[in-house]
């Protein structure tokens, strides 16, 4: 029942910046967490980062902490991951997921809800 819809990716030089946005298209995230995850060519979806529904609790892949910043905006429906000092390993499709509980999780499994993902490339 949840439509999400992914923004904000694009082509940057390793070291750049990029912000990720994920909005609930018509719907209201309730009491749902939320989660950043991404899939490069000839590798499985990885985990990069999740969100409690209250935003107090956050989780990263330790390839990404440090770097990335998940946060969310319940008024406006939408989550973002703010991603400094990238890197070449970065480039994936990133896609934003929902799951029907305030608690986080940090499997695919876990999340029903998916959006339909982001290209971000970054060069070396």
């Amino acid at each position: 029942q949840v439509q999400l819809v992914e923004y904000g990716g694009g082509l940057v030089q390793a070291g750049g910046s990029l912000r990720l946005s994920c909005t609930a298209s018509g719907r209201t995230f309730g009491s749902y967490a939320m989660g950043w995850f991404r899939q490069a060519p000839g590798k499985e979806r990885e985990f990069v980062a999740a969100i409690s529904w209250s935003g107090v609790s956050t989780y990263y892949s330790d390839s990404v902490k440090g770097r990335f910043t998940i946060s969310r905006d319940n008024v406006k429906n939408t989550v973002y991951l703010q991603m400094n000092s990238l890197k070449p390993e970065d480039t994936a499709v990133y896609y934003c997921a929902a799951r029907t509980t305030s608690v986080v999780e940090t499997t695919a499994e876990g999340y029903p809800y998916w959006g339909q993902g982001t290209q971000v490339t970054v060069s070396s």
